[in-house]
C-alpha cells in the first residue's frame, strides 16, 4: 500500500470556512479577524467575553526523549482532540506555531502528520498569520533602541561591556551566533560585541505567550533587563521607553489563531518556544481562552517530558493557574527499539528484547510526570512494522508501572484511530484524579530550584556551577527575583546533558554554563551542557528540497 506524503494529504483536504469552526466553540463571526478562509484571529472582545464562564479539562500531550525514530507529540495531540470530538466531547487542540529555523533546516514542519493534521499546513508552517515576524521587529527594535540610546549620549550610563540584549531572527544561522555591531567610525555608533538567537528564544516570544491581556504584555516587556550600568544596577525596556511601541508592534499577534484540523475540529495554534531553550508550551492567552469554550483541551509541550511537560508543570501552570486533569505520553516502539540499541536501518525488523531494553526511558517520563500529582496515559503511536509482540511488550511494561498504554493509528486512521485514547482520557479527566503541585516552592533559593529539577527529574547526582554563576544568582536574589521558576535549556535527546546518552541514566552530573534573568518573562535561563540559543542548519538542510511545483505548490514541507 503506498502512502502519502503529509502534504499530499493536507493540499487534499475539505476545509470549512473558519467561521463555521468558530461556531463550534460558540465564536461570533464578527468576533473573527479572518486571514484568508481558513485561518483567523480571536478578538480581545470575546476573549474579555467569556472570562465568566466555567474552566474545561486540561490535557497534556508530552513525550519520551526524542529520537531520529519519531515519537509523533503533535500527530498525537490533533488525533487525540479529533477522537474526543468523534465520541461526542466539545474538544480543542492548542498547539505552538512552527519557527522557520527547522521547517527549513531538519524538521520541514510541524503541523502534525498523516491524519492528524492541522490544516493550512503550508501556511503555519510558513509566515502563518505573522506573529513571529511581530516577535522580531518588537525585539530588534528593542536592540535597535538600546544601541541608539548609547550613541546619542546615554544618559542612562549603560556600561556597553554589560549590554545583555541580543538580537534574533526566525532561522538557522550560525554565523550570526558571535558577531561585533557598529563597525566603521564614529557615524556607526560605539562597537561591541553582541550575536543574535533564534526568534523562539526571545524572552519576547517567552512573554507573549505568559501574557494575561496588553497591559500585562507591555507591563512585562518594560520589565525586561537590556544590561547594567557600572554599578551593576539594572537598566530596563522601559528605562528606554521602548515598552510602548513593542506594545504597537504586538498587538495583532496577542490575539491567537483559530484553524482546523483535517476533520473540521477547532485548532488554537499560537506561540512558538521551543522546549530545550524556551518554556516550550503555546500560549496562555490560547489555552485559558480554549478551557472557557470547550469542555476539553488538548495541548502539547515540546520536546520530551524533561523538558516540556516540567516547564509546563513549573513556569506556565504556575503563572497561570492552571492544573492539567491527566498527562498523555507518546511513544513509539521504533523509538524504544533506538533506545534499546537498534540502529535506524534496523527498526523494521521485529525486536522485542530491544524493545524492552529501550522501556527504561519510558518508564522514567512516567515517574517524573507523576510526581507532579497528574495520572498519566501512555499512547503507543503505532506504524506500520510494528509487531504485536513488541506492541505488548511496551503495554506490559507500561503496566508495571502502575499506567496503561493504548495503541492508536491516527496517523493512519484519523479519529477512527484514537476512539479508545479518547474514551480512556475523558473517563480519567472526569474523575478529577489528579492532585497537581509544581515540583518545588516559590520562596526555594534559584539554585535549590535548578537542583531539584536535576535531581529529580534527569535523576542527576550533581549541579555543576562555579562561583561566578552561584553569585550571579545570589545577586539576582538580593534584587528581589529570588522567587521566580528556572527554564532549563539543555538538550532534548537525553536525561542528561549529552545528546548520545540515551535510555535512563544515573551518576550524571548537569554541568551550568550560563545563567540569563528573564525579568520581564518571569523565569531564571538556566544553560546546560552545549545547548545553542542559536541553532544552526544541518548538512543537508530541509530547505534544499523545498520548492514550488509545475502547479504553484509548495513542495518539500512534511
Amino acid at each position: 500500500m503506498g502512502y502519502k506524503s503529509d502534504i499530499e494529504i493536507a493540499r487534499e483536504a475539505n476545509k470549512k470556512p473558519i467561521q463555521e469552526i468558530g461556531a463550534k466553540l460558540g465564536i461570533p463571526t464578527e468576533h473573527l479577524l479572518p486571514y484568508g478562509h481558513d485561518k483567523a484571529k480571536v478578538s480581545q472582545d470575546f476573549i474579555n467575553s467569556v472570562q465568566g464562564n466555567d474552566d474545561g479539562k486540561l490535557i497534556l500531550v508530552t513525550a519520551i526523549n526524542p529520537t531520529p525514530a519519531g515519537e509523533g507529540k503533535t500527530t498525537t495531540t490533533v488525533g487525540l482532540g479529533d477522537g474526543l470530538n468523534r465520541i461526542g466531547k466539545r474538544a480543542a487542540i492548542c498547539i505552538r506555531e512552527a519557527s522557520l529555523g527547522p521547517c527549513f533546516g531538519m524538521k520541514g514542519g510541524a503541523a502534525g502528520g498523516g491524519y492528524a493534521q492541522v490544516v493550512p499546513m503550508e501556511d503555519m508552517n510558513l509566515h502563518f498569520t505573522g506573529d513571529f515576524h511581530a516577535i522580531t521587529s518588537a525585539h530588534n527594535l528593542l536592540s535597535a533602541m538600546i544601541d541608539n540610546h548609547i550613541y546619542w549620549g546615554n544618559k542612562l550610563e549603560i556600561d556597553q561591556r554589560r549590554v545583555t540584549w541580543r538580537r534574533v531572527m526566525d532561522m538557522n544561522d550560525r554565523a550570526l551566533r558571535d558577531i561585533v555591531t557598529s563597525l566603521g567610525g564614529v557615524p556607526n555608533g560605539y562597537p561591541r560585541q553582541t550575536g543574535f538567537d533564534i526568534t523562539v528564544a526571545s524572552e519576547v516570544m517567552a512573554i507573549l505567550c505568559l501574557a494575561t491581556s496588553l497591559e500585562d504584555l507591555q507591563k512585562r516587556l518594560g520589565d525586561i533587563i537590556i544590561g547594567y550600568r557600572r554599578d551593576k544596577s539594572a537598566v530596563y525596556c522601559r528605562d528606554v521607553k521602548a515598552d510602548g511601541a513593542m506594545t504597537v508592534l504586538l498587538k495583532d499577534a496577542m490575539q491567537p489563531n483559530l484553524v482546523q484540523t483535517l476533520e473540521n475540529n477547532p485548532a488554537f495554534v499560537h506561540g512558538g518556544p521551543f522546549a530545550n531553550i524556551a518554556h516550550g508550551c503555546n500560549s496562555v492567552m490560547a489555552t485559558t481562552t480554549a478551557l472557557k469554550i470547550a469542555d476539553y483541551v488538548v495541548t502539547e509541550a515540546g520536546f520530551g517530558a524533561d523538558l516540556g511537560a516540567e516547564k509546563f508543570m513549573n513556569i506556565k501552570c504556575r503563572k497561570a493557574g492552571l492544573a492539567p486533569s491527566v498527562v498523555v505520553v507518546v511513544a513509539t516502539v521504533r523509538a524504544m527499539k533506538m533506545n534499546g540499541g537498534v540502529a535506524k536501518a534496523d527498526l523494521g525488523a521485529e525486536n522485542v528484547e530491544a524493545v524492552k531494553a529501550g522501556c527504561p526511558n519510558l518508564g522514567r517520563h512516567i515517574e517524573n510526570v507523576k510526581s507532579f500529582g497528574v495520572p498519566v496515559v501512555v499512547a503507543i503511536n503505532h506504524f506500520v512494522t510494528d509487531t504485536d509482540a513488541e506492541v505488548q511488550a511496551v503495554k506490559d511494561f507500561v503496566e508495571a508501572h502502575g499506567s496503561e498504554a493504548i495503541l492508536c493509528q491516527h496517523w493512519e486512521k484519523g479519529s477512527e484511530g484514537t476512539v479508545e485514547l479518547a474514551t480512556r482520557v475523558a473517563e480519567i479527566a472526569d474523575a478529577d484524579m489528579a492532585n497537581f503541585a509544581p515540583l518545588y516552592d516559590d520562596d526555594v533559593s534559584l539554585f535549590e530550584k535548578i537542583e531539584t529539577v536535576a535531581k529529580r527529574i534527569y535523576r542527576a547526582d550533581e549541579v555543576l556551577a562555579d562561583a561566578k554563576i552561584r553569585n550571579q544568582l545570589k545577586e539576582w536574589e538580593e534584587a528581589g527575583y529570588g522567587n521566580l521558576p528556572v527554564c532549563m535549556a539543555k538538550t532534548q535527546y537525553s536525561f542528561t546533558t549529552d545528546p548520545n546518552r540515551r535510555g535512563a541514566p544515573l551518576g550524571h552530573s548537569v554541568p551550568v554554563r550560563e545563567v540569563r534573568l528573564s525579568a520581564g518573562a518571569g523565569f531564571v535561563v538556566v544553560i546546560c551542557g552545549e545547548i545553542m540559543t542559536m541553532p544552526g542548519l544541518p548538512s543537508v538542510p530541509a530547505s534544499e528540497s523545498i520548492m514550488l511545483n509545475e502547479a504553484g505548490q509548495i513542495e518539500g514541507l512534511f
